[in-house]
């Protein structure tokens, strides 16, 4: 049978592309098929070809709008009949389902695609019942499996549907399943006779990497997009709040981006999506959860600004970029606090749900804190072996690109996994770390954990580093988070036998993406990821104590240490440039900055320094509108609890607002709210000891007061004193 005839005359291709022509000539055969092909293989085809040669419509069922018309309209291309393909969804009116169902009839229509929703209905059932149908693909075959990532419940009963209308052949596609989801599609679909295909999951052109997610976010996904102006990209979020605030934060920056999820009218998404694909716009952001079928070959990257729920998904979505071969740049930012948001989510669903869903987060968990080559990670999961050394592709990641230090870590396994065990596993990591480090709290002292031998035998390293050790000891399953008990960690069989028998476990050092600012403690916030200029960290110190001793402040109330050290990493030499310095908003510029600008420029031009690409990323707003309903309130005098209430925000959450606002130079009178809490002698105490101070160090400022004033007075009297000596 000559399919290479066909494939010229509709498609224009002179070639098959992988395994295309085998799954083609199986549903030729009227055989039940069973294809499993990454994204960009070129899965559409399989289905496509053999629909346009055979006698009949052929029925898709995919559960995206979008996708449907996307290859609806593709398919219109290469034909002057405008009825050779349809959807038949929730979206047409009753002449649109008139003219569908004329079209069928007339022998016109080849491919009819439907949403599984639509074939439940009688009335369609009914009328594809007196039709000839040449067989029913599925597409996203996936979402029949509740293991899969995108479960449907309605895909259970397709197979009955099926039998109902005729009984053809079935054909099954989709871009990812792991060895559990297709034996569940094919059992499921009662087609375990199916030939069976499996392309290789490798896309050897995809750049994989994971960076920090930092309070920078923003900011590093803005200069990303900007170096490649012009270049088409996605970026995934999990919220639709979130989706609107970064495609709004993007146009602000110069950025043509449009948003993309389930709360748009489907007329906007429509043309968004179609805007997206006439280039019209260079950036998608849309919602993970609300899947866009856009075929676009040439997605140059997709960013994940939110860490996806599994590793299929992730595969899925990074899987846009780069189908025609090219540069495809697959970004993700991580951060350990998002998976754990994940995990309070899964916390109201059944048992079973909540399991296969803990499962699937550890599985991403383990991905992207790995420090072997991402490519072999992500392909093992999928059942492939890969050569990390010579596989196509082997250096296309950014842990192949800069190994990261690893040490033997046998004896800390050894001692999180016996205090697990001794504390009858009892307790979330945080209550194993701080058993660990020897930090004493309520919770500890209750079970008598304090008085215990063990207690403090992993004092010699920080909380940080025992809490990557944990998330790297989950990843290999030698303990367990129980989530109907809050993340209650549980040792495995093998995490037992491992306390018996250790063997080697290399940890990986610097993976640490954890951002665990104590709230209260301002100065150990940094903005930037780099590295300062130490030479000149040195000299605006100088300069810092010398304006100091001038204007008769503490040091920390001209600039904060985090604030030198951003300086020494962007070289600021206009006040304008200084506002944007962490920390240093234009109030303080103009009243300190003059001095330090000046010094700068000089250091910049003695030392022939190359300054960082001019980064000024403009605000929607969203922070400056709280900024100013907190200034004019506490103007009002109005109780700053209400002020909090009103915006929804927890006490110590707004004392952060207030913080950013008076650390960046702008007067804030809270007088009357300190008023309330302490007396004139209290006050002047608290004054002095921040005058005299050389730190304004939350934690010290306890250690001197030993427990007569709380956190909260102490913060709101920084506040008060930083308001008076050094705005």
């Amino acid at each position: 049978m000559d399919l290479h005839g066909p494939l010229k005359k509709f498609f224009g291709f002179s070639q098959f592309k992988g395994l295309q022509e085998d799954v083609i000539r199986s549903i030729m055969q009227n055989k039940n098929t069973f294809a499993i092909m990454p994204t960009g293989g070129g899965k559409s085809l399989c289905y496509q070809l053999p629909a346009l040669m055979k006698e009949g419509t052929a029925i898709v069922v995919s559960p995206l709008i979008a996708l449907m018309k996307n290859q609806v309209d593709a398919i219109r291309g290469i034909s002057e009949h405008h009825g050779i393909a349809h959807v038949l969804n929730s979206s047409l009116n009753k002449t649109e389902i008139a003219q569908v169902k004329h079209d069928i009839e007339a022998g016109i229509t080849k491919l009819l695609y439907v949403a599984p929703e639509s074939l439940i209905k009688e009335e369609y059932a009914e009328f594809l019942r007196r039709q000839k149908i040449s067989f029913v693909a599925i597409d996203e075959a996936h979402c029949i499996s509740e293991w899969g990532h995108d479960f449907r419940p309605e895909y259970r009963n397709l197979r009955q549907i099926i039998k109902d209308i005729d009984n053809v052949s079935v054909i099954g596609l989709t871009a990812t399943a792991t060895e559990k989801v297709q034996e569940d599609i094919l059992k499921t679909l009662g087609i375990t006779d199916a030939n069976r295909f499996r392309a290789s999951f490798n896309r050897p052109n995809l750049f994989y990497e994971v960076r920090p997610k930092t309070k920078d976010v923003q900011k590093d996904i803005i200069k990303f997009v900007k170096k490649r102006m012009g270049k088409s990209g996605i970026i995934y979020c999990l919220s639709r709040k979130k989706v609107e605030e970064i495609a709004q934060i993007l146009q602000v920056n110069g950025i043509k981006a449009v948003p993309y999820h389930a709360g748009l009218d489907a007329k906007t998404r429509v043309k968004h999506q179609d805007m997206f694909l006439m280039e019209d716009c260079d950036v998608v952001v849309a919602t993970i959860a609300f899947g866009m079928g856009i075929d676009k070959p040439d997605v140059r990257f997709v960013i994940h600004h939110d860490i996806p729920k599994s590793l299929e998904s992730y595969y899925q979505e990074t899987g846009r970029a780069g189908r025609d071969d090219g540069e495809g740049y697959c970004l993700a930012f991580y951060a350990y606090k998002d998976i754990e948001k994940l995990e309070k989510f899964m916390a109201s669903k059944p048992l079973a749900e909540q399991e296969i869903g803990y499962a699937l987060l550890q599985e991403v968990v383990g991905y992207a804190e790995t420090s072997m080559n991402r490519r072999k990670y992500l392909l093992h999961y999928f059942g492939e072996e890969f050569d990390e050394i010579n596989g196509p592709g082997a250096d296309m990641d950014d842990n192949t690109r800069n190994p990261k230090p690893k040490h033997e870590a046998k004896e800390d396994v050894v001692k999180v996994l016996t205090v697990i065990k001794n504390v009858n596993q009892k307790y979330k990591a945080k209550e194993i770390v701080n058993t660990l480090i020897g930090h004493e709290n309520a919770m500890l002292n209750s079970h008598k954990t304090h008085l215990q031998p063990y207690f403090g035998i992993g004092k010699e390293k920080s909380g940080a580093y025992w809490m990557a050790l944990i998330r790297q000891i989950l990843v290999v399953n030698y303990i367990r988070k129980v989530i109907e008990q809050y993340g209650v960690l549980n040792l495995t069989e093998k995490g037992l036998n491992y306390i018996d028998n250790p063997t080697s476990f290399m940890m990986t050092e610097d993976h640490l993406y954890t951002d665990e600012d104590d709230p209260s403690i301002i100065t150990n916030s940094k903005s930037s990821g780099g590295v300062s200029d130490a030479v000149l960290v040195k000299i605006l110190k100088d300069l810092r104590k010398k304006v100091a001793v001038k204007q008769g402040v503490p040091q920390f109330a001209v600039f904060q240490d985090p604030s030198l050290e951003d300086m020494a990493l962007k070289y600021p030499i206009t006040t304008e440039e200084l506002s944007t310095v962490f920390g240093v908003g234009e109030g303080k510029a103009r009243k300190f900055g003059k001095e330090f600008v000046k010094l700068i420029a000089r250091y910049v031009e003695e030392n022939d320094i190359l300054r960082p690409d001019d980064l000024i990323v403009k605000s929607t707003g969203v922070n400056s509108s709280l900024k100013l309903y907190i200034i004019q309130n506490t103007d009002k005098k109005l109780p700053l609890i209400d002020i909090a209430k009103s915006k929804g925000l927890e006490m110590h959450e707004l004392i952060k607002e207030m913080e950013a606002i008076i650390f960046s130079g702008t007067k804030l009178n809270i007088c009357y709210a300190v008023d309330e809490l302490l007396d004139e002698d209290q006050q002047e105490e608290i004054f002095d000891y921040f005058m005299e101070a050389e730190t304004d160090g939350i934690e010290e400022a306890l250690e001197e007061f030993d427990g007569d004033y709380d956190v909260e007075e102490l913060r709101l009297m920084r506040i008060k004193f930083i308001n008076e000596v050094g705005n």
